[in-house]
């Protein structure tokens, strides 16, 4: 058994282990969130409900931080790489600063702007349609989870076929 054992060898530095675990992990559960969770959501009801714009709010107030933690651990991990192997250049950089980016834009603005436009501060009136400012910030929100996705899965796919 230990003649067997020994002669395995890890051809991945830890580096690009963390990008591709980290990716695995983050970009599966945007998946199941933007694909599982929010439209069982939206067709339970939950959008016509008054409450709606803060449970989405807390959902993705949790969601939004641990995209922040998985950017900066894939953006510190392809520098890092950057540093010790010639093969990872600007492109791979480029790509982990978008995914930073997004998930700064995603936090930062997206995600307070909607609930601010989804709140009902007037309790007593009954909860009207989708403002078209949701429509609006639904769309810019689900291009940048394009993009991230997009991004994502480049750098996921070059970590891939790197030994």
């Amino acid at each position: 058994m230990n003649a067997i054992s020994s002669n395995i060898e890890f051809k991945r530095p830890t580096w690009q282990t963390a990008i591709m675990l980290t990716l695995g992990f983050w970009l599966s559960a945007s998946l199941v969130l933007d694909w599982v969770i929010m439209p069982s959501l939206y067709l339970s009801g939950m959008m016509n409900q008054a409450g709606f714009s803060t449970a989405g709010y807390v959902i993705f107030w949790n969601f939004n931080r641990m995209e922040l933690l998985s950017a900066a651990v894939v953006l510190t991990s392809v520098l890092a790489l950057n540093k010790t192997q010639s093969q990872w250049r600007q492109r791979g950089i480029a790509l982990s600063v978008l995914l930073l980016a997004v998930s700064l834009l995603n936090t930062y603005f997206f995600t307070p702007q909607m609930c601010a436009v989804g709140i009902q501060l007037n309790v007593f009136e009954a909860a009207a349609t989708i403002p078209a400012t949701m429509n609006l910030l639904h769309g810019g929100y689900w291009l940048l989870e394009a993009v991230k996705l997009v991004a994502g899965g480049m750098l996921f796919s070059w970590c891939w076929r790197q030994a």
